[in-house]
C-alpha cells in the first residue's frame, strides 16, 4: 500500500462478498485435502533424518478483511501432521492465507504450538500456477516470532514455501526453513515436501453462507 494514500481510515465500497470467488491465485487452496506421502528432512544429533507422513489439510474461505482502504481476502486454515510410526501428532500448525486484488500480495500467517509465530509474503498473479511467500528474521512485516528455547537451540533464520497448483486438482508444496542450531555451522536447510490431493469441497463464507453465520460451523 502505497504512503500517499490520502485516507487511510476509510473502507472499499461495492466488493464482492464472495470470498471464494475473490481469492485470486489462492482460490485452488480451498478445500479439505489428504496425502500420506509427505516427506520432511529434519535435523538430528547424529545427522539429517528423513521421515514419510501423513498430512491434513482444511482450508476454508473467511469474510472480506479491511484495514481501512485496503482488502484482503482470505482463507483459515489447519494443518495436521501424523508418522506412521507414532500416534503423538508430529505437527500441527494453523494459520490464514490471504490476497489482496489491488496489489497482488499474498501472505500466509503460521503459528504452531512449540512456541514460533510467523508472517510470510509474495506477490502473484490471479492466474499464476505457481505461489511463493517468505519470511526471515529480524524483518518488521514478514518475520519470524520464536520462543527463547528455540532462538538459543534452533534460531529460524528464513522460511519459503513454493507452491505448483498441478492439473489434475492437486497441488504440490516445498518448503525451506533455514535453521541455525547451536554449535553448528553452517545452518540446518529443513526441507518439508508433499502433494495434497482433494476429499472434499469448500464451504462459502459466513457472509454468503447463513447456515454458517448461524451456527459457527
Amino acid at each position: 500500500m502505497s504512503n500517499d494514500l490520502p485516507d487511510i481510515y476509510t473502507e472499499q465500497e461495492g466488493y464482492s462478498p464472495d470470498t471464494l470467488a475473490s481469492l485470486g491465485p489462492l482460490r485452488r487452496l480451498a478445500g479439505e485435502w489428504r496425502s500420506d506421502k509427505g516427506v520432511d528432512i529434519n535435523p538430528k544429533a547424529d545427522g539429517p533424518e528423513r521421515r514419510v507422513y501423513s498430512e491434513y489439510i482444511s482450508m476454508q474461505p473467511i469474510d472480506p478483511q479491511s484495514n481501512g482502504p485496503q482488502l484482503l481476502y482470505g482463507l483459515r486454515y489447519h494443518v495436521h501432521i501424523n508418522t506412521p510410526e507414532e500416534q503423538i501428532t508430529f505437527h500441527d500448525q494453523v494459520g490464514y492465507w490471504l490476497w489482496e486484488p489491488a496489489t497482488g500480495l499474498i501472505m500466509q500467517s503460521l503459528t504452531i504450538p512449540r512456541g514460533q509465530a510467523l508472517l510470510a509474503g509474495g506477490t502473484a498473479r490471479p492466474d499464476d500456477k505457481r505461489i511463493s511467500v517468505e519470511a526471515r528474521r529480524g524483518d518488521t512485516r514478514f518475520g519470524i516470532c520464536s520462543t527463547t528455547f528455540l532462538e538459543e537451540a534452533f534460531r529460524t533464520d528464513y522460511y519459503r514455501i513454493d507452491i505448483d497448483f498441478n492439473d489434475d486438482d492437486s497441488w504440490t508444496y516445498v518448503t525451506r526453513t533455514d535453521l541455525a542450531i547451536r554449535g553448528k555451522t553452517p545452518a540446518f536447510d529443513h526441507r518439508d515436501t508433499n502433494t495434497m490431493r482433494r476429499i472434499a469441497p469448500a464451504k462459502p463464507n459466513p457472509l454468503v453462507n447463513p447456515a454458517i453465520r448461524e451456527t459457527g460451523e
